[in-house]
């Protein structure tokens, strides 16, 4: 069965990205999401991000943070990760206002914040169609190598749910096989459209 797959994390556009690009390179339906009110990328310093609006181009980002300090952007992997990002899409976008890209089957978090986020969304919208929605959090720490092991594993566990014939009935099977063969506990929830 082929499904439709959201990739959804807070503002930085890492780790859903990554995952992103790993299952539109293999193939999937897939889009990505950021949740809050900006993207926000590493700055010089914690207290210096570079802040951008959602729509904002990623090749923007990228000539901006060139013209800004290529060195400093280039060792701390977000030139690399913009690059990445250019060749998935165009922009980033936020969750809250993907109405226009229809319904998904599956959405796929990298932390509880943005799970609970993504789930209260989907619990006050207007269920008109009655077509389920698996949302699920892979918790993954917010750095490069780390995105990169969660990008692999949220490939597999959409590989998983692919395989499938009817998700909604044996998805307590493949959580629980999951967690157990990668050692990583999933929290999910089932929501409506």
């Amino acid at each position: 069965m082929k499904l439709r797959y959201a990739m959804v994390c807070s503002s930085n556009q890492n780790r859903s990205m990554e995952a992103h690009a790993l299952l539109k390179r293999e193939g999937f339906d897939v889009c990505s999401y950021g949740t809050g009110q900006h993207v926000k990328l590493p700055g010089p310093s914690l207290r210096e991000p570079n802040v951008y609006d959602f729509g904002t181009p990623y090749k923007h980002m990228l000539d901006d943070l060139r013209r800004k300090d290529s060195e400093l952007y280039r060792r701390n992997g977000i030139l690399p990760m913009l690059r990445r990002n250019v060749a998935v899409k165009t922009a980033p976008q936020r969750w809250q206002e993907n109405a226009s890209d229809g319904t998904f089957d599956v959405v796929l978090t990298f932390e509880e914040k943005v799970f609970d986020m993504v789930v209260e969304d989907l619990h006050n919208r207007n269920h008109v169609l009655v077509k389920p929605v698996l949302i699920i959090n892979l918790e993954v720490k917010d750095n490069h190598e780390e995105a990169a092991i969660g990008g692999r594993l949220a490939l597999l566990l959409c590989q998983e749910l692919d395989n499938i014939e009817n998700w909604e009935e044996c998805v307590d099977d493949v959580i629980i096989n999951f967690e157990r063969q990668h050692h990583r506990k999933l929290v999910y929830n089932i929501s409506y459209y």
